[in-house]
């Protein structure tokens, strides 16, 4: 009975294996190409949909992905300022998805303060392909304690003392410059935005790198630097593929670093072989290496204060300090010149103050001691950068899964975008903050006091180390171009639009037309 039942159960087995056999064959043999790739389409876009709710949590954002896989990537490609302000206005956290990038937005103070805040979750993050233009081994990469002991070494090349070195180059810069300008324009008004962004280009390569650099080299940098910020817009390809962006990003970027390398080798002979005084940012740091060594000479216990950089790294770092720097100072310089120009109130107290701190002489050069006692013309710089804050966003990539909330968790890969503007137009801290009033940074004012709310340079270990240097050199440059120049604006209708290009920029371009003012006009101010 067991041999039947054995034989019966084989035979029934066989029986079925070959049916279901035949029927995955038939399955199979029927199963056509497009039938395969709408399978695979559909459990792409399944599994994207799905991953985005897992992710999006109970944060503000599309309830679905409206664009599938891409998400809001064409939008992305003409940002609007409007569409940021919406986002930021959903709510504290928002969301979007674009491609594999599953985005967090931190809209509140609080928020953008604790991720600032946070390395230990958070690093900095620039789009994929900046690894490949700025150089892996560039210090803006580093982590954690690398970066704190790499930073250790440049916060000394930033203070108010060291600054004092850089004013002579600067005031030549400026000199030329506002010159430039009124002859560029004596015919007729002329769109500005390209010739500040030349000018702040100008500013900042003769204070890093003083005379090393030619004039001929600052030109074809200023001229070509457009070309990296393209490059490292937020939303681009992250391979490098000839004649793209990207590829003339690397190339310009390259090549500027080549300069800043030879720039750095006659620094070094400058300090070191002919033990000269520093001039610019370059010599300084070298000084500060050379100083190093003498102390470690004497003291062979001594610690190490500042370890000896190469002229590739002195290179790659001051690439950065650019990068950091010009497309932010060229943002400001545009909304400063049409925010005074704009109003004839502003423009006579900075004149007043000018001309009373330095005693009717027009041509006394500048000093640190002469920009600090600028209180006026320092207050329309910093309400300026309130109003019209050049880094609205700073972008994050989160390291291990993130608690940003009681509510929330940004998982791990995805990047968290603290954002600044809302911060600096807060109503509860800033009385009308819509409205441009310098005078509300009056010392002891409740906008002085609120210092959780000053986010325009950042915040937390990654805080700008330019600061300083941003304030006096725009103090001096608004008070000079202030004193010296009548400034006419052309408003037109998109004067105040806001235009979004890495930074933001008035959407006309600006456009200006400078006069030369006389002497005798110009000394009428004080006693006006």
């Amino acid at each position: 009975m067991s041999q039947v039942i054995s034989s019966y159960s084989g035979s029934n087995s066989s029986t079925i294996a070959g049916t279901i056999s035949h029927y995955a064959q038939s399955v199979i043999n029927d199963f056509t190409w497009w039938q395969a790739a709408l399978a695979i389409i559909v459990g792409v876009l399944s599994y994207d949909q799905i991953m985005y709710q897992i992710r999006k949590g109970n944060i503000a954002g599309p309830k679905f992905k409206i664009w599938p896989v891409i998400g809001p990537f064409l939008e992305s490609l003409d940002p609007k300022f409007e569409e940021y302000k919406a986002k930021w206005d959903s709510g504290p956290l928002s969301c979007v998805s674009i491609f594999h990038k599953f985005v967090v937005i931190a809209s509140t103070r609080d928020l953008a303060r604790k991720i600032l805040q946070s390395p230990a979750y958070v690093k900095p993050c620039v789009v994929d392909v900046a690894v490949k233009i700025l150089r892996p081994s560039n210090w803006v990469f580093l982590d954690g304690k690398e970066h704190v002991d790499y930073r250790k070494g440049l916060n000394g090349l930033f203070t108010k003392k060291a600054l004092e070195v850089y004013i002579p180059a600067q005031e030549k810069i400026m000199d030329d410059y506002l010159n430039r300008f009124a002859e560029m324009s004596k015919e007729k008004p002329m769109i500005f935005f390209h010739e500040f962004r030349e000018i702040m280009c100008a500013l900042s390569l003769k204070t890093f790198c003083g005379d090393y650099i030619t004039d001929e080299q600052i030109k074809l940098i200023a001229d070509n630097y457009y070309k990296v910020t393209a490059a490292l817009e937020l939303v681009n390809f992250p391979i490098i593929i000839p004649f793209t962006k990207t590829w003339y990003g690397k190339v310009t970027a390259d090549d500027t670093m080549k300069i800043f390398e030879s720039c750095a080798a006659m620094a070094k002979k400058h300090i070191n072989e002919e033990n000269g005084k520093p001039t610019c940012v370059m010599d300084a740091w070298i000084d500060s290496m050379k100083q190093a060594r003498e102390s470690k000479s004497k003291d062979p216990d001594a610690k190490l204060l500042i370890r000896e950089f190469s002229n590739r790294e002195i290179s790659e770092a001051i690439f950065t300090f650019l990068f950091a720097s010009q497309d932010a100072s060229s943002s400001a310089c545009c909304w400063m010149f049409q925010l005074i120009a704009d109003r004839p109130d502003v423009m006579a107290k900075i004149r007043e103050e000018q001309i009373r701190l330095r005693d009717g002489d027009i041509n006394k050069p500048l000093t640190g001691e002469l920009i600090d006692s600028m209180k006026y013309t320092f207050m329309v710089v910093k309400e300026t950068l309130r109003y019209r804050p050049p880094v609205l966003m700073v972008p994050y990539v989160v390291k291990k899964s993130y608690p940003v909330s009681d509510n929330y968790t940004v998982p791990k890969g995805a990047m968290v975008i603290p954002t600044l503007y809302p911060a600096l137009h807060d109503p509860e801290v800033y009385e009308n903050p819509d409205d441009f009033i310098p005078e509300r940074w009056v010392e002891g004012s409740p906008a002085n006091q609120a210092k959780k709310n000053w986010l325009v340079f950042g915040n937390g270990p990654h805080v700008c180390l330019g600061q300083n240097y941003v304030m006096m050199a725009f103090t001096a440059l608004i008070g000079k171009a202030a004193m010296l120049y009548d400034i006419d604006h052309t408003v037109t209708p998109l004067s105040e639009e806001i235009k979004v290009f890495a930074t933001i920029f008035p959407k006309d371009d600006l456009i200006l037309q400078f006069k030369h003012r006389d002497e005798q006009e110009i000394l009428n101010d004080i006693s006006a």
